[in-house]
């Protein structure tokens, strides 16, 4: 048994603007359940215009933080999680805050503005039990 006092099922994201990793809590402890990338969810384009002055790799970044706004909504709407944990590096975490749907955001237990992507999983599990 984990450490982490969130009821079974909460789904937990933690991203970046390049990639997000999703886990469960099952047991007080958090379970690995899989990786989203810009890749895997391809045909998308930040939200409005871009501005001129904004690199390739902040468009990118932009998009992103879209997809992932946009698939916490579908799986929020399938039932796929009643309660959510939000970690996102800070830009991330800004980027994706105005996109969420409602419906999702009701479902936030916990936001965090850290840069958790890389880190075991023991050390996110730490940063959620703070």
């Amino acid at each position: 048994m984990g450490n982490l006092n969130f009821p079974e099922e909460t789904f937990v994201v933690v991203a970046t603007g390049r990639e997000a990793k999703t886990f469960y809590v099952r047991s007080g402890s958090l379970e690995h359940d899989g990786d989203w990338t810009p890749g895997d969810l391809a045909d998308q384009g930040p939200s409005g215009k871009s501005p001129p002055e904004q690199s390739a790799r902040e468009s990118m970044e932009a998009t992103f933080s879209k997809i992932i706004a946009e698939q916490l909504y579908d799986l929020a709407h399938k039932g796929a999680y009643e309660r959510l944990i939000l970690v996102a590096d800070p830009d991330t975490l800004g980027e994706i805050r105005p996109l969420l749907h409602q419906e999702v955001s009701d479902k936030i237990v916990l936001e965090q503005a850290k840069t958790l992507i890389n880190s075991p999983v023991a050390d996110i599990e730490k940063s959620l039990a703070q």
